[in-house]
């Protein structure tokens, strides 16, 4: 559960939301989203959750899997793991980890072995 309420903590600071606009954003009260947010409640609801992916623009069914729903694997998507683990992220940080995931790919291929 801690995976979860860090993700979301993350994820708000992320899209820059204190806990009170939050609030106003999804009528979920900033008590709640405190106490989900520090690991205190253990089965959140799946719309409280719908609602904060989108206010947070994050995929709902890896907030569902943190919660400890269970997902189908077909319907998971293939980055949740790494998503899970880095948190959110925005574009400029996405792209600078694509560049460098290909730069490591690249000297897998033959430019880092003699």
């Amino acid at each position: 559960m801690s995976r979860l309420s860090d993700y979301l903590a993350d994820a708000r600071k992320q899209a820059g939301l204190s806990l009170r606009a939050a609030e106003a954003a999804t009528g979920i009260s900033n008590a709640y989203l405190s106490q989900l947010e520090n690991g205190k409640i253990q089965e959140p609801s799946p719309v409280l959750l719908g609602k904060l992916a989108q206010l947070y623009d994050v995929d709902y069914l890896m907030l569902l899997e943190l919660a400890g729903y269970p997902v189908p694997q077909t319907q998971r998507p293939s980055n949740s793991r790494l998503a899970a683990r880095l948190g959110p992220t925005n574009k400029e940080e996405e792209e600078a980890l694509v560049e460098y995931l290909e730069f490591l790919r690249s000297k897998r291929k033959g430019g880092g072995r003699k």
